[in-house]
């Protein structure tokens, strides 16, 4: 699932992410409830893969939630209303086909080790969404962060929104949505802002061309 192995995992997040949590958690409280929500009905089953802190998961407002990462750190952030999944992703998952409404992930595909185990990956969120399930994905998008994308020492796999655009169709999916420029890069070692600023700037897409590089993909499992 990743390029770097469990145990470093966890020392890897534990330093980055040792600050601001409880402000990520805000921010991804007002991204859950008041934005991603339009695509996750409450009667849904969904999975966050690559679940990290649970910022998310912990925040949407769904039937049946499961969390999927190789962190076993990430097991203890997640809340108990959702079932916690020790996995690699690019290995056959231990769920069920067409058993998902929802697969939400947010700056995880990068860290994947390359585009086999992306692709392997996909392949497992089509088999578990039922049809007309959806994949919503987010993430930093190489074609507005040349540089800045390898900061990270777990990034591998360069992604645009044109390339991940290619290995959804490719997959089986049919893109909704795919959004080049959506959030900014990152809220790590970032200045904790009001929320109100991001209410603003979610309602002003036109504000997203200036500050997004982060993609948003929306793609629906094909009625067949």
């Amino acid at each position: 699932m990743s390029g770097t192995f469990p145990d470093q995992l966890k020392r890897l997040y534990q330093n980055r992410f040792a600050e601001g949590r409880q402000y990520r958690n805000l921010v991804w409280k007002v991204l859950a409830e008041e934005f991603f929500s339009r695509w996750v009905p409450p009667d849904a089953a969904v999975l966050d893969l690559g679940v990290g802190y649970g910022e998310f998961i912990n925040n949407v407002r769904a039937a049946r939630k499961f969390a999927m990462d190789l962190n076993p750190d990430s097991r203890e952030q997640v809340s108990a209303d959702a079932t916690f999944v020790l996995h690699d992703c690019a290995e056959p998952w231990p769920l069920g086909t067409a058993s998902l409404d929802i697969v939400f992930t947010s700056n995880f595909f990068e860290h994947l080790p390359d585009k086999a185990a992306l692709s392997a990956t996909l392949l497992e969120a089509w088999r578990c969404l039922r049809p007309g399930g959806r994949l919503i994905a987010i993430g930093p998008n190489i074609r507005y962060l040349p540089g800045r994308y390898w900061d990270f020492f777990d990034h591998h796999i360069p992604l645009s929104d044109a390339s991940l655009g290619e290995a959804l169709m490719v997959s089986g999916f049919e893109l909704e949505t795919m959004v080049g420029r959506f959030l900014p890069y990152t809220i790590v070692n970032s200045p904790e802002y009001p929320l109100f600023f991001l209410r603003l700037y979610l309602a002003m897409p036109w504000a997203w061309r200036i500050f997004g590089r982060q993609f948003l993909a929306v793609a629906r499992k094909r009625v067949t």
